[in-house]
Parts: structure tokens; sequence; C-alpha cells
């Protein structure tokens, strides 16, 4: 689908700034390294010498105008022939930039080599070295340097084929005998040919043939129009081997294309064809050569033919000969470009530029060289004598050659003047916004005109062919996609595009204009772009000069130059986001420049370099320029946005590009250019990137079908809807109210409905009824609602991606309220504007009531409830429907519950239930009065409590029945509930109840019903073995309790003592023991192993006992200070020993961490930061390698090792969950020297921190406050100064083992964790088993939950503390 445009330009005529014979160009070669071209003039008839010029382009203040500077000039001697003497003729001219050498190798048999000195300049004009190295005989026919200007190959006139060297030294040589042709012995299987294709059944009854047996044998005949001197050598583009065109009696009396290798060695001969001429060039890529086979007789016609390596033909295709000049193609040559997608056809006058696509060749360009001159030519032959007719037939054809590194720049060198141009790859699409997907692709004199809005035609077919006189140039349409201008080098056609028919299709385009530009034929055609209606602007080189000129269709005449001194580069139509009319030109320093013939020149901007590629929008008033480098920058205006950017496209809200990844993404635009929001790599989470097949370029956009059209490499297109685009026209559908063709997209697209509601909830429900009107199908509507769900699209899958968009969220102080269920909302509102068109909506009023959350299926049966009074017919409608949404049997359940045995038995009929199953029963309720109905409908639906309400109002008071039916379903909160103002039942169900809670082990809820009931052993009972919870309420029933005696008590007492002895809780202990056992004593022990002191001094104090200071309190501080002293030294040797040890794993971690996962180093060395070079490529020491021929990370440790990949593989250990829990065990202990002792560290280093922060500086705190008001000074400060030691080494111990950084970066991966899913979230690979416990470990060591927080250990101040 894409053309070739011109985008470099430039020429040069002898005679300009050195004087030079006219006619005197002889040939031409590229300087890769400078860009330059190295000329080559003479040596002719009036001028003997030869000598080359050096052309620089993009030079000076007219680069389109070549700048020469003379290299060397030498005498060249004249070749004696047939004739007599003539002028030498350059066979190879090739320049060396690595050593500043220019050979050029004559047909006579010099090879002269020319050496230019180092320099910015090369050394002073015309004072290069100038060497003949040698001289072949007899003469030279064909000489070609190999790709890697390593070897020369050189055919000479005797049918030698030499190899040299560099140095110009003979490393092999071959001679072109007849015995080469039995070499190879072809056969052909018929591969493409139509005697092999099926040709369906009817094939059979045809008379069957061999199909490796052509219907005719080509013999080798020569063709008559063939200059048999010829000789054409091309090389494959890597070097290994080259071919040979070449014709003597010797070999065969016909013309053989011969393979030879590096080594010289023949390896194949092509296979007879009839009208093969000399004419050859190998593809780089390696798969084909291309020849030139002329036929004679009735076909009069020129074919470019393909051989394979091995000399076998591989297809064809017919040129395109000039109508108006056929003779011009009397001679040709073929050239391919450096990447192999175009082939240059050389004529006498003109060069035919071809691409392949589809396996169709496209005529892309014809470029005029020198018109003028070659009728002066044709003109000399008509006067002349036969034979110098046919001598001055075989007139060297213009030197084409390609650039090595563009591959679609290329210098032509003609007799008259040689030229230049740079073209690119460029679709001729219409306007995005308000076209029909329109595109052109030029054939030659055939337009494929193809409007992908009506038609998807593949190429290389088209909707629409045109046919014009001349081959096209250029292709432009305008702003509105209403014209369509074609330009070639005779003229220019202005067609009309239009619509026809209702669906509005594209019509065949229609010629409206023509201009000729005969006057105009010195000049080279090379752009057309659109200006305004029916006005175009046309950029041509006129011998030197660039010119940009106006052209009116209507007036049919030129407007005149424009753009004057501009040194345009790409001529593109106005944007169809302006309202200015005008082209917009590029320069090649990268300027815009917006040029038309009423108000001139307007500067819009400029990019950092020349872009090949370039669109303009204005967005928002503001003109916004994308381009695209060679490279693969993407800029917006100088801003880069991207560096792997394959094609673009921009429409009115989006720019589109593929990726060198294979993706397409979109970009929201914006007036400003820096807030351009650029997309990463993640097709699964971002709805601006899609994943495409590898190679795929964009075509075309079409934002009113919310598609884009793509080309694959081998020329197959494909339509794609992208998520973005079809979002972003739902949405804006939606703020259109355009509901219906919303849906209709959310339809065809599988696009959540929710979004219909989501993106403007308000405006939807004031809209509701618009919606119903527009969707109007009954099925449609339930679609709707069927998929409706609470969760915000918006939110969620379908966020806006546009940046400075705000959704409508919830507001602060409304957070904490109930949320209102959006469906149940979008629900009511739909029924609401159904109310008046029950019967038409029927189906959708039942399917609003079902589809609420929860369901409100008792309102859709009400709805058919009332249909069955009204129309019998329209109520079994109903009922089917409501069937088909809902479960059966959970519908006939809430027919059931309504009481209405009609409905019910409706409902019943629907199902696929047999009648015996359900009529007697329902039968039986029809003779049951309504309550005794009501309560065995209940009871048979589990409804219990309802039943049991029913109960109760048949019986009228409580009875056995229902005493009996609390009991056996158990409705004990339920009767309490529905009895709370009658005492005796209330009463009876309490002790009920009661029981049953203790038959269930609830005995604190049993105590309570039993102590509400004043039985207070029971209760007592039930508070007991409540445990300790409950020891308070224990104590108050016990006394409460008559048949209890003292003794009794006081043995309640104690035993809840001891309780609460083993729970640690002294607190409690100590008050059973002074209040209700009379001990103080023990109550003061109590207190003391508790660190409660001050509660110690405070019984003394009110019991008068200041014995027990002495007694109790004392040994009790005592034994606090022992147990204080004795745990804090242990945790402070813990952490002299843990901490170090953190620090030393880590640091072997570090050093060698395939020695410390994968246990003992096989290469003997370190593999830390100084010897990485010493590991394996094919070991890794990543922690989710994969690849390694060794054992993984996980699976060395694990010892389930496996040196072979794949599941198949007879060592590849089963992941089982018994590995799991022996891993898990492992990890649990954390014994020392395997991988787990540093989580198990640190774990122990967290829970020693925590509890030293938590409860053990409180009791230390109570403890020295208790020591000094007993005088024991010298304890308190050696707990003290312990304590303080204690603390500083945590705080040492969190600064070493979570270090502030690690913990910061610890912080940040837990946070990227939690919204990514952790290290193996959407991985390929997970590790299982034994080595998914490894695989933990390690990420919850990268993860962490945080260090723990030391506090400021205070000292008391009476002790000398600060």
């Amino acid at each position: 689908m894409r053309n070739l445009r011109n985008i470099g330009h430039g020429a040069y005529k002898p005679g300009q700034e050195q004087p030079l014979p006219s006619r005197s160009i002889s040939a031409s070669c590229w300087d890769v390294s400078r860009d330059e071209i190295i000329l080559a003039h003479g040596p002719t008839q009036d001028f003997p010498r030869v000598e080359l010029v050096r052309l620089v382009k993009d030079s000076g203040s007219e680069p389109s105008n070549l700048e020469s500077k003379l290299v060397a000039s030498w005498d060249a001697a004249p070749v004696l022939r047939q004739n007599g003497e003539e002028p030498d003729i350059i066979k190879s001219l090739h320049y060396f930039p690595d050593t500043l050498t220019t050979c050029v190798i004559m047909a006579g048999g010099d090879i002269i080599t020319v050496t230019e000195s180092e320099g910015d300049d090369y050394g002073s004009e015309g004072e290069a070295h100038v060497e003949i190295v040698g001289t072949l005989e007899p003469s030279v026919a064909g000489a070609r340097w190999s790709p890697d200007e390593e070897l020369l190959i050189v055919a000479t006139g005797d049918a030698k084929v030499l190899f040299m060297s560099r140095t110009f030294d003979v490393i092999t040589s071959a001679t072109m005998t007849e015995d080469d042709l039995r070499l190879s012995k072809h056969v052909s299987v018929g591969w493409g040919k139509k005697e092999t294709q099926f040709q369906g059944r009817g094939a059979k009854a045809k008379a069957l043939r061999d199909p490796t047996i052509p219907e005719k044998v080509d013999e080798g005949r020569l063709s008559a129009n063939d200059n048999l001197q010829k000789c054409s050598i091309s090389w494959r583009g890597d070097g290994a081997y080259v071919a040979v065109n070449f014709f003597s009696q010797e070999s065969g009396g016909r013309r053989v294309i011969r393979v030879y290798n590096r080594d010289g060695e023949l390896d194949s001969v092509s296979e007879p064809v009839d009208g093969l001429e000399g004419s050859l060039s190998w593809r780089p890529e390696g798969n084909l050569m291309a020849g030139i086979q002329r036929f004679s007789g009735s076909d009069q016609r020129v074919d470019v033919v393909f051989f394979e390596r091995n000399g076998l033909r591989h297809g064809q295709f017919t040129l395109q000969i000039p109508q108006d000049q056929p003779e011009a193609a009397e001679d040709l040559a073929l050239e391919w470009n450096a990447d192999s997608t175009v082939l240059a056809v050389i004529m006498r006058d003109r060069v035919q530029l071809y691409t392949m696509g589809n396996y169709h060749w496209y005529l892309k360009q014809e470029l005029p060289l020198c018109a003028a001159d070659y009728a002066q030519l044709a003109a000399a032959e008509q006067q002349s004598s036969q034979a110098r007719a046919a001598e001055s037939r075989w007139t060297p054809l213009p030197w084409f050659s390609w650039h090595a590194e563009k591959p679609l720049l290329f210098a032509v060198a003609a007799p008259e003047r040689a030229v230049w141009f740079e073209y690119i790859l460029a679709i001729a699409r219409g306007p995005m916004c308000g076209g029909m997907g329109d595109v052109a692709v030029i054939d030659g004199r055939t337009i494929k005109f193809t409007p992908f809005q009506t038609a998807n035609v593949p190429p290389p077919m088209a909707l629409y062919d045109i046919e014009v006189d001349y081959p096209v140039t250029d292709i432009a349409f305008s702003k509105d996609a209403s014209q369509m201008a074609v330009l070639h080098q005779k003229g220019m056609h202005l067609f009309a595009l239009e619509k026809q028919g209702p669906a509005g299709r594209r019509a065949a385009p229609k010629l409206l204009k023509t201009i000729p530009l005969d006057s105009f034929e010195n000049k080279c055609q090379l752009q057309i772009a659109f200006s305004a209606p029916f006005q175009v602007q046309v950029l041509s080189l006129d011998d030197f000069h660039l010119q940009i000129t106006g052209w009116d269709f209507n007036e049919e005449l030129m407007l005149g130059e424009v753009g004057v001194g501009l040194q345009a580069v790409t001529l593109t139509s106005a944007d169809e986001t302006s309202v200015e009319d005008g082209t917009i030109v590029q320069d090649r320093q990268g300027n815009i420049t917006r040029v038309s013939v009423e108000t001139g020149e307007t500067v819009l901007g400029k990019f950092p370099t020349l872009l090949p590629w370039a669109t303009y929008t204005t967005f928002e008033d503001q003109f916004i320029a994308f381009g695209l480098s060679r490279n693969g920058h993407l800029y917006a205006n100088s801003r880069q946005l991207v560096k792997s950017c394959t094609s673009f496209v921009v429409t009115d809200k989006h720019l589109i590009y593929t990726t060198s990844n294979h993706f397409v993404k979109f970009i929201h635009l914006t007036a400003n250019v820096d807030e351009l929001d650029v997309p990463l790599d993640d097709p699964e989470t971002d709805e601006r990137c899609r994943s495409i097949e590898r190679g795929g370029r964009l075509v075309t956009a079409m934002p009113s079908r919310m598609s884009i059209v793509l080309q694959m490499p081998r020329g197959n297109l494909e339509t794609i809807y992208p998520r973005a685009m079809v979002l972003a026209g739902i949405r804006q559908l939606v703020e259109q109210k355009e509901y219906g063709a919303a849906f209709a997209t959310c339809r065809t697209q599988r696009v959540d409905m929710n979004l219909l509601y989501d993106h403007r909830p308000e405006q939807f429900l004031e809209n509701v009824g618009l919606f119903l009107d527009q969707v109007k199908n009954a099925a449609d509507i339930d679609l709707f609602l069927s998929t409706l769900k609470e969760e915000d699209v918006t939110q969620t899958m379908y966020r806006n991606t546009k940046a400075g968009v705000v959704t409508a969220t919830t507001q602060p102080a409304l957070t904490t309220a109930p949320k209102a269920s959006k469906i149940n909302t979008i629900c009511d509102a739909v029924l609401h504007s159904l109310k008046a068109k029950k019967n038409a909506n029927l189906q959708n009023i039942i399917t609003a009531h079902v589809c609420k959350n929860p369901p409100a299926l008792s309102d859709g049966l009400q709805v058919v409830a009332s249909l069955m009074e009204e129309d019998e017919a329209l109520a079994e409608r109903a009922v089917e429907h409501i069937c088909f949404l809902v479960d059966i049997n959970k519908l006939y359940d809430h027919a059931l519950s309504l009481y209405n045995l009609e409905l019910t038995l409706l409902v019943a009929q629907q199902s696929q239930r047999d009648p015996r199953e359900y009529l007697p029963f329902i039968q039986s309720l029809h003779k049951m009065d309504p309550l005794r109905r009501q309560f065995t409908i209940d009871d048979h639906l589990s409804h219990h409590e309802k039943a049991l309400t029913h109960l109760r109002l048949i019986a009228n008071t409580y009875s056995e029945e229902v005493e009996s039916y609390i009991i056996k379903h158990q409705l004990y909160p339920s009767a309490l509930a529905l009895y709370r103002n009658e005492p005796t039942p209330l009463r009876t169900i309490t002790a009920l109840y009661a029981a049953h809670l203790r038959s269930l082990s609830k005995f604190r809820d049993a105590g309570l019903a039993y102590e509400s009931l004043g039985d207070y052993p029971a209760a007592t009972e039930c508070y007991l073995k409540a445990g300790t919870s409950s020891w308070r309420e224990c104590l108050f029933t016990s006394s409460l309790d008559p048949s209890l005696s003292p003794d009794q008590r006081q043995e309640i007492a104690s035993t809840l003592a001891d309780a609460l002895r083993e729970a640690k809780d002294w607190a409690a202990v100590a008050t059973i023991q002074a209040e209700h056992l009379s001990s103080l004593p023990s109550a003061i022990s109590a207190l003391c192993k508790g660190y409660l002191f001050a509660d110690a001094f405070r019984l003394i104090s009110l019991h008068s006992r200041p014995e027990l200071l002495e007694s109790h309190l004392d040994p009790g501080l005592l034994d606090a200070f022992s147990s204080s002293t004795e745990f804090l030294a242990d945790c402070k040797s813990q952490s002299k020993a843990q901490v170090p040890r953190i620090a030393e794993l880590r640091l072997k971690a570090a050093e060698d961490p395939l020695a410390f996962y994968e246990g003992e180093n096989p290469f003997g060395q370190r593999t830390g930061a100084g010897a990485a070079g010493d590991i394996p490529d094919d070991i890794s020491v990543a922690a989710s390698s994969r690849v390694s021929t060794s054992a993984s990370l996980f699976t060395r440790y694990t010892g389930k090792g496996s040196q072979v990949t794949g599941t198949v593989a007879s060592n590849v250990s089963r992941a089982t969950s018994k590995n799991r829990k022996r891993e898990e065990k492992k990890r649990a202990r954390g014994r020392k020297g395997t991988v787990y002792e540093e989580e198990y560290l640190v774990n122990s280093v967290r829970r020693l921190v925590e509890r030293v922060e938590g409860s053990a500086r409180q009791e230390v705190e109570r403890l020295v406050c208790a020591l000094v008001r007993r005088g024991m000074s010298e304890r308190a400060r050696a707990v003290e100064g312990l304590m303080m030691e204690v603390v500083e080494g945590c705080e040492r111990a969190v600064g070493e083992v979570w270090p502030a950084q690690q913990g910061q970066q610890q912080g940040g991966q837990h946070e990227g964790g939690e919204n990514g899913g952790g290290d193996w979230e959407g991985a390929d690979w997970r590790p299982t088993g034994g080595d998914a416990v490894l695989a933990d470990s390690i990420e919850a060591m990268r993860r962490g939950v945080g260090k723990p927080v030391v506090k400021k250990f205070e000292r008391l101040s009476l002790l000398g503390g600060r």
C-alpha cells in the first residue's frame, strides 16, 4: 500500500564550474563515508581524458545544485577496435573510503587507482595521486567489487573470469567454456505453474500430462535486440557468491548466467531462456537473480525474469514500457537497492522503480533523465547510415548507483547531467476525519484506489482501478476528502470523490479536470499537494533549481510561483483540522512553513532535523507537527516521544503509532506537546497499547468506524478495532446521547455495557426514556439489564487514560453513607419509564425486576399474578420469560412463598417437574384454612421463623406444638422475641434456651440465662466452667446460692484463683486472695510476680500490715530483680550473637551469591563484582533464572536440580505437597548453615526488640521505682544500667539489620508488589513444591514488614540518670 515519494533531489551539469564538454559524463559511484558522489568525465571522442569530480549535495545556498570539486585528471589512451581507434570506456568505478582511493577499471584493460590525501577537504583540488596498477589483456568485459570490498571479479574479453584481491593480485581464474553447461541438470517440478495448481474436479476429464515437462522448452535462443558484447556481474549480498552474465560462441552460443563461489569454483549455470539479454542483478537478500527476457514476434513484451542460485527460473513480471517512446527500452539494466525492496530498471532516458507486494510488482516511479538529449540522439540515428545507427544503438546507458547504506538514495549519471534522488515509502491516504479511509496505490499508469470504509479489498486488488496516460508520480487528497489530485510528468488530473446510495458508499472517482504540463517538460515533477479546493501546489526540479508553483483547476492556469527561496523537501496538503488554506512545506533543516498564494509564507514551527514522514494537525487552536525520522524517532514539534516507531497516523483525538516491539499505541492529543503521555508496553492493563502481528504497519485509521488498517510484511491487510478507539467512540456517543449507536458498538465490540451508564450516570438516569426509544428491541434491553453489575467500569477495566480527565467519584462527606445499588437504581429507572408501556415492554419489566440485586423475584411474580387477572395469554408469556431468566426450582419456591396457589401451579407447569410431584401437595394446601396453609408452606420452604409466627396465631397461645416446633428447629431467639410480652412462656423458652446453650458448651451465655431465671446454682456451675473470663460473675452467683456453705464458697474462690494464676492474671489473683480468701500475704506475692509493686504498697497501707514489707514485698522485689537481670542478660547475649551473624551471611551472599544459594562454587573463584567475567554464560545468579544448565537458584539447595529443561526429562523433580511441607519445616527451624538462617535470625531479632520495647520496658521501670522506694538504690542502678545497655544494643541491631536505605527500598518494593502481585505475578514459570518455599523466603526477605521502632530509655533522675 506504500508509494515512493521524493524527499531529496539535486542535479549537476558539466561546465557549470569547470570548462568541460557536454555529454561527457561516463560513470559515478558513492562515497558512503561523506555521502558524496564521485563522478567521472570522459573519455569521449571530443574529450580524450578522464576527470574525476566530487559532487557535494545539500551544500551552499542552492542545495539542489550540486557543487563540484576536481579530484584528478589524466589522459586516456584510445582503444583499437574493428573500426579503428575509439575512446575507452569505464567498466567499473568504485570508491574505498578507508583508504580514500577510487578504483577505475577501463574496458581496454587498465586498472587505475586515484588516492586522495587526508584532510577535511581531501587535499587540494586536482592533486590526487593517479596510478595505473596494471593492464589486463585482451580487454575487460565487466568488473565488480564484492560487498566487503575484499574481492574484485573481472570478466575479460577472452571469456575468462579473474578473482583478484584488494591489492590486485590474481587469486584464481576460470575459463567460461561450453563444458560449464553440463554442470547442472535442471529438473523443474512445476512450482508456481498453472499445471500444478488445483483446477477443480473438471480437470480430471482433461488430458493430463507431466507438469515437470513444460509445453515449450526454451533453447536459449538469442534476442535480436541483445548487445552480445555486454557482460553483467553481480554479487550476492553476503559476498559468498557472484553471478556472471556472459555470451561467447565458445560457451555454447547462448547467454549463460554462471554462479561462482568466493574461491572461484563454478557453482551452477542458468537454464536456457529464449531472449535472455545481458542485464543481471542479484538481490542482496540472496534468494533471486533478476535478468531481462525480450519476446519477439506477436508478443512484443519485455519481462524481468528471476533465477535461483541453482540456475532455475523462479517467476517473472512484465515491464511497463513507455507507450510514447518504446525505443527507450531497447537496452536495459537492472539494479537492486541495498535492502532488496526496490528494483531499478535503467533505460536510455528514464529510470523505473519497482516494488513487490503480495507477489505483485508495482511500478512506483518513472523518472525522466534527459529527454531532450535522447531526442537529439534519435534524430541523429535516423539521419545516419544503417551502420552508424547500429553502432550508436549501443550507446552506454546512464550510470546508476544505489547508496550502500541509505536504501532509497541513488545517483544517475547521464551523458548530459548527473542527478540524485532520495525517496521514502509513504502511503497516499485521505484525511482521517470526515474521510472514508481512502488510500491510493501507484502502479505505473494505474491508480489502485480503495476506500476502506466502503470495502476492505486486499492488495494487489483494489475497489477501483483508475487509468491515466502516464506513470503517476504523486497523489494528494483535499482536506474535506472530496477531491483527489494526481501528478505525473506530463500533467495533472483532478478527480471528484463522491458518495452514492443510501449507505453513503464511495463511488468510483470521477475525472473533473486535466492540466497538461507539456510546456514544462524540462522539469522533473516531484510532489503535489492541495492548498484549497480546486487549487494545488506542485514541487518540481528545473535543471538545478527547486520551484513550487500554484495551480487552479477551475481556471486551468498557473497561479504563479510561491515559496521562493524555500529549499522544500516535503510538500503536504493543508490538514483537515485547519481553517487556513495553503500547503505546509518542510525544508532540509526541519523548518515548517505554511505557503499560500494569497497570504504568502507563514512560519509554523521547526523539527530538530529533517523528518521525512510528517503529519500536521491543529488541536484546540494549537498547531502540532508530528514527524518520524529514518531511525524510528517520533517527534511532536521538537519533543521526542518514542525511539522505536515504525509508522504513525494522526486522528482528531489520537496519535496512533506502531513500534518495533510489535505494538500499536495511542497517545491522547493535547494542546501542549509536553503533556503528551506515552503509554508503556502493557497491553494487558492499558487500553492504549495493543499487540499486533510482527512487522505490521499502519495504512489508515477510520475514527468513525473506530478501526485501523494494518499491512503486514508479506502485503496482506488486517483491520482491527483497538480498544482505545472503540472506547473513545463509545464515550463520544454517550456524551452526544446517541445511546442506540453506543449500544450497538458495545455489542459488536464486546465492550461491557455498564460503560453506557458509568460514563455519565446522571445523564443516563435523566434520559432513560431516550435510551429505551433508541435501543427499541426488547431483547437488546434485556441484554443491557442482564449485564449490569455494581462495579464502576470507568474506575476499573475502562479507566479513562486521557490526562486531566477527572471521573465522577463519591464526595468525601458521603463516603461513610451506605452506597446505593447501581443495579437497583437503573432497574427502578427503567421500570418507571416502562410503567406506561406495560403490554409492549412486559418482557423488559420482568427482566428489570429479576436483574435487581438481590433479584426481586416476588415483585416479578406479582406482575405475573396481576396479569393472570387481566390476560391469561399474556401471563403465560410472562411466566415463560421469567422461567427463562431464573432457576425454575427457585422460582417455584418464591411463587409458593406468595401463598398464591394459582400462580404456583402456573410456574410449576412451565418446569420439567412431574405433576405427581407437586399436584398432591398443592391439592392438600387447597383443603387447609389460610393460617394452616401459610404455616405448611413456610415450614415446607424452611422458613421456620415465619412458620412459628403462623403457628402462634393458629394456637393463639403457647402450646406443646409450639414448644416442640421451637425445640425441633432451635428457634429460641425468635421465640423469645415473639413471646417477650408473655412472662410464663418467656420463662419456659428461656429455660429451654439455657439448657440448649449448656449442651453446646456456651457456658457464659447459659450462665446469664440461668441467672436471669434466678437459678443461681446452675448459673454458678456454668460460670465456673466458663473459666477465667467469668470469675466475677461466678463469685457473685455463688454468694446468692443458699445451698453453698462458706467452705464451698472458699473452695470456689480458690479454684478461680488457681485458674487465674495459670493465666498469669496476677491482679485478679491478688483481688481474690485479698477480698475473698482474706490472705493478704498471698495477694502481696501475686502483685510482686506481676510487677504491680505500687498496688502491693497500697494494700499494705490499706490493711495496716507494715510487717509485710520485709516479709513478703522485699523478697518479691528481689525475685523480680533476679528474673529481670537474667532476662536482660539473655537479650544482650542474643543480640551480640545474632546481629554479627546476619552481617556475615549478607556479606557472603553479596560476595558469592552462586555459592551462597546454590552450594559450592564449581568454578573455584568468587563471582562477585571483581570476577564477573569468570561466570560462564549459562549460569545465572538471578532468582528467576530458568535457562541455567546447572541446578537453579532454588533446586540446588533443595537437592532437586535438573540438568535438562523440559517436563519429560528423567531427572526433573515432581513438586509435591510433601516436599513443600518438608521444606517449610526446614524454614521454620532456620538451622545454621541453611539458606533460611538469615530469615530466621532477622525474625528472632525482631521479636527480641519487640519484647524489650513491649512489656520488658514497663516492668523494669516499675521495678526500678519500687527498689528506690525500699532503699535498694544500687540494685536499681544495676538493673537500670543493664536495661540501658540492652536498649542501646537494640538500637544498633535495628540500624544494622534494617539499614535506612534498604528499609526504604523494601517499602517501595512492597508497594510495587501490592500493585504488581509480586515477582511471580504474570510470569510464565513459577517455582513449585520445595522450590516455592525458598522463593517465598527470598521474597519475604526482600519485601520485609518494616523495621521495629526503639524508643529512647530515660533513666530515673534520683539515681543520677539523665
